[in-house]
């Protein structure tokens, strides 16, 4: 795909910075470089050149690169200047940039865009760019790389390929019935097939739990009687007052959060309103909330003061595992005796390490329980569910070829609306506006 006009972004991160890197990408790029630079560099061969303004004077002196298309990231002749990373510096030259006729600033992922329009990244390679930028912990990166070098895209590609195969023989079962090279078993295979495809395609969907414990993290909810220590606990593995504490009951009244990063996965760690029955209105909607996050959460970690009386019942978290701890072990050295399955001091630090693990074990757990390739986005996951539905509607209306025909057309267009194969232009700017200016 040719566009009309050039776009220009900074492309590096956050000024001032000691370099700075400026790309352009379009049909202008060749007349930039030589108007701007003197000369076009043999392709991807860096150079040092003095970069002039309109009048012949000196707006920098930076390493140009020059990548031709189609072998590019966009897919168009895209140009990268190097430069020092000053406000005034990446201005000027942004500036002189822009004032090219055809040459314009660009939008948040235009440069991706305009790669996915030109063949270069189906859609999911695009999405996991966006969890690369993103990423905070190296399972996020490990994900996010895995995903951009395209085999997520692949296996989809696959699945489509043969409901096209499986489509194909029934429209010939139908339309060529009396014919000797259309045998009348063909269905029997097909559907063999795609009941194999529809058992994939949901053991995949399942995995969608990790992958969202992978990129938005695993949720650990702190539940307990008021004093009990959950805000001394989220302090303590935050290490710094994230919560204020106090001896009064009722202090947290809202939902507090600190991330972490254990072992290399993103955890994030809620603390709650204490749970009691004689609460104030403003304090009951606390603990409401705090029982609706923990039924939502992938651990609870329920507090039991050992040196107090009060204890609550985990009952109303559903099936969410839930991990008894008891707290002020420094207050209470003879709790150590009693049947929690963890004990720590928020004040002292005896037992942080030993909770930090086993919240990190759990954590991975879930996340290598999957496969090795998961829909990374709510997005997929709502089309493969739409794919499984259509592939068992197939299946259970065997005698009917015409409507099986169709069940496996509805099917394969949800397929090719995950890698971008079919029209998603309704998508686009969704999926795109995630990037940062420059991508």
């Amino acid at each position: 795909m040719i566009f009309s006009g050039s776009i220009v972004a900074l492309s590096s991160g956050r000024l001032p910075a000691g370099v700075a890197v400026v790309r352009v990408s379009g049909p202008e790029t060749r007349f930039v470089i030589e108007t701007i630079a003197g000369i076009l560099p043999e392709p991807r061969v860096a150079v040092f050149r003095r970069l002039r303004d309109a009048d012949g004077g000196t707006i920098d002196h930076g390493i140009v690169l020059f990548f031709p298309g189609p072998n590019s990231f966009t897919g168009e002749d895209v140009a990268e200047f190097q430069v020092h990373g000053g406000k005034a510096s990446v201005s000027a030259l942004l500036d002189r940039l822009t004032a090219f006729e055809g040459v314009r600033h660009a939008e948040a992922g235009e440069f991706t865009r305009r790669a996915f329009l030109n063949g270069k990244l189906d859609l999911p390679q695009t999405e996991a760019l966006a969890d690369l930028i993103n990423a905070e912990t190296e399972a996020q990166r490990r994900f996010a790389v895995g995903n951009a070098d395209g085999a997520q895209g692949r296996l989809y590609q696959s699945w489509r390929k043969r409901l096209i195969h499986a489509r194909a023989m029934i429209e010939a079962e139908i339309d060529f019935a009396d014919e000797d090279d259309v045998p009348g078993s063909v269905a029997d295979a097909v559907m063999a097939d795609i009941g194999i495809l529809t058992g994939e395609i949901g053991s995949h969907i399942e995995g969608f739990r990790a992958a969202e414990i992978i990129r938005d993290g695993f949720e650990v909810v702190i539940l307990g009687p008021p004093n009990a220590g959950k805000s001394s606990l989220l302090n303590a593995l935050a290490r710094r007052d994230v919560a204020i504490v106090t001896d009064e009951p009722g202090t947290t009244r809202d939902l507090l959060e600190v991330s972490l990063d254990l072992n290399g996965l993103y955890v994030r760690i809620v603390d709650t309103a204490g749970l009691r029955e004689a609460a104030g209105a403003v304090e009951a909607i606390g603990i409401e909330r705090a029982k609706t996050r923990a039924r939502d959460a992938h651990l609870v970690l329920l507090l039991h003061d050992m040196a107090g009386a009060d204890q609550i019942d985990p009952a109303g978290v559903g099936s969410v595992p839930v991990l008894h701890i008891g707290t002020k072990a420094d207050l209470e050295p003879s709790g150590r005796d009693k049947p929690y399955e963890l004990v720590l001091s928020a004040r002292t630090g005896a037992g942080l390490t030993e909770l930090t693990d086993e919240i990190a074990r759990r954590a991975k757990a879930q996340v290598e329980s999957a496969g090795d390739i998961l829909p990374s986005r709510l997005r997929h996951v709502e089309l493969l569910r739409d794919t499984l539905g259509f592939l068992r509607q197939a299946v259970e209306r065997y005698e009917e070829r015409d409507v099986q025909a169709e069940m496996l057309r509805l099917a394969t267009d949800r397929l090719g609306r995950i890698v971008g194969a079919v029209d998603v232009e309704d998508l686009l700017d969704v999926i795109f506006g995630q990037f940062c200016i420059g991508k």
